[in-house]
């Protein structure tokens, strides 16, 4: 099963079961999808889909912050639920030990030597590590060993 089989299977779940917040969050999922397939006239895989879930994770952690600043407590409970629910659909995250030893390997392989290599560092780290975590982490695991 598909990734958008598997949230459209969850959806309908979440619906029978009344599960307010978690339908709302698939429903958020299912409409990014829409939205890029309808625009572009693309069909998303699952890595696509898994891109998309993190943008949404991400927009909402900006918007948490937002939210403590204004003292909006109910409203960060929900983007923080949401988050969990997002976070159901990405791939197994790496720890980072495992996440170092990747990011070592492709050191060793590029030749990086110091920051200013860090370009030759990032793009295969994102490659090859995937969803498995994101471009905060992975930043700041080359950062760490390249300075």
């Amino acid at each position: 099963m598909n990734l958008k089989e598997q949230l459209k299977s969850d959806m309908k779940d979440a619906m029978r079961a009344k599960e307010v917040i978690k339908r709302d969050a698939i429903r958020s999922i299912n409409t990014m999808i829409k939205q890029i397939e309808v625009d572009q006239r693309i069909e998303l895989n699952d890595e696509d889909i898994i891109k998309l879930i993190q943008k949404g994770i991400k927009q909402r952690e900006e918007a948490i912050v937002q939210y403590k600043e204004a003292s909006r407590d109910d409203l960060v409970a929900t983007e923080q639920e949401q988050i969990d629910i997002f976070t159901l659909y990405l791939p197994k995250q790496l720890d980072d030990d495992e996440l170092e030893s990747i990011i070592l390997a492709i050191i060793k392989e590029s030749g990086a030597a110091s920051m200013k290599d860090m370009g030759k560092v990032m793009n295969p780290a994102k490659e090859q590590v995937g969803g498995a975590a994101d471009g905060k982490r992975i930043s700041a695991m080359v950062k760490k060993l390249l300075g």
